[in-house]
């Protein structure tokens, strides 16, 4: 059985089917799909990406390379890819190891060795020089990449990032073994009701991004998508960058949704004046403008945490005035 929606500002209808394996292979991808095969911790695996060309040749445009979430993968950047490669951007768009159509082996996650997978994608690839995009985790991810290999990144945004605060000093912390189980027990509801909250409004455009982990929750081997959301969840909650975002040397924009008040882990914060302050977006977005030394700061009014998905034209005109 598949589950009928249509893309946001495409024509055509797409298939979702009720079950999807831990590796979305019945989930069609709005670009083709590629991989690269890595090692780590001596498991083999396979990271997918999407690699769009521009479709008007410009040798002086950089390469784009957009960044996911936690919840999503590289599919959601669809009107994004779409729209800079029409401008002229390669645009390629990785699943990190652990998401998307790319392998979930159980080990250590880590901002560090995802920063350098993605780094071992372009080289593959021959890109030496990008523009880094970060959405939510991405964010996170994006900035740890561009501390590691500042050579390679022209331009670093963050799309309401997380990890704007340390999250270890305001969620209680949860083991492993317990946060595997909380994710054992996802539905469907849970997650529609968890991605309502992205939102100020919820408009079935939206309804995808909620459909494709659902029927990963239906497969039997749920499991191991389960065991690979715990495991990064530890990962943003132990991992935090914000101490170091003032050693980033390239120009870098934050473009904020401030109707946004995300918070990993929030449902586990029981003190209600911690709950309050936590998450405010507006405050943090201009607490790390002023920790970046070139760095400018882009707040959309009324808008939640994925602005490419809510209001793109605001977040193409804010990404394309900075990465001209």
């Amino acid at each position: 059985m598949f589950v009928f929606l249509p893309r946001f500002g495409i024509s055509q209808n797409t298939e979702i089917p009720e079950v999807l394996d831990a590796e979305l292979s019945a989930y069609t991808y709005p670009y083709p799909v590629h991989y690269i095969h890595l090692k780590m911790e001596n498991k083999a695996c396979q990271m997918a990406y999407m690699d769009v060309a521009p479709t008007q040749n410009n040798s002086l445009k950089p390469t784009v390379v957009l960044l996911h979430g936690k919840n999503f993968m590289g599919a959601y950047w669809q009107q994004t890819i779409k729209y800079l490669s029409g401008l002229g951007y390669r645009v390629i768009v990785p699943d990190q190891i652990g998401f998307g159509k790319s392998s979930k082996p159980s080990l250590h996650y880590s901002f560090h060795q995802l920063a350098c997978n993605t780094r071992q994608l372009l080289d593959t690839l021959g890109v030496n020089k990008a523009v880094i995009v970060g959405h939510s985790m991405g964010g996170m991810l994006a900035t740890r990449f561009a501390l590691m290999y500042p050579e390679v990144v022209i331009k670093l945004v963050l799309e309401n990032p997380i990890g704007l605060e340390d999250y270890r000093m305001i969620v209680p912390y949860s083991t492993l073994d317990a946060s595997y189980q909380r994710e054992l027990k996802t539905t469907e509801e849970s997650i529609s009701n968890y991605f309502k909250t992205y939102f100020p409004e919820w408009l079935p455009e939206y309804e995808e991004w909620v459909k494709v982990p659902a029927a990963q929750t239906r497969s039997k081997d749920y499991a191991t998508v389960a065991l690979t959301s715990a495991q990064t969840y530890e990962m943003i909650y132990q991992q935090p960058v914000i101490y170091e975002l003032e050693q980033l040397q390239m120009p870098t924009l934050l473009i904020i949704g401030q109707a946004d008040r995300t918070v990993v882990g929030k449902a586990a914060i029981k003190d209600k004046a911690v709950l309050a302050r936590a998450g405010n977006y507006p405050a943090l977005g201009r607490k790390a403008v002023n920790q970046i030394r070139s760095s400018k700061l882009v707040g959309l009014p009324g808008v939640g945490h994925i602005p490419h998905l809510q209001a793109p034209e605001a977040f193409y005109k804010a990404l394309t005035n900075f990465i001209k």
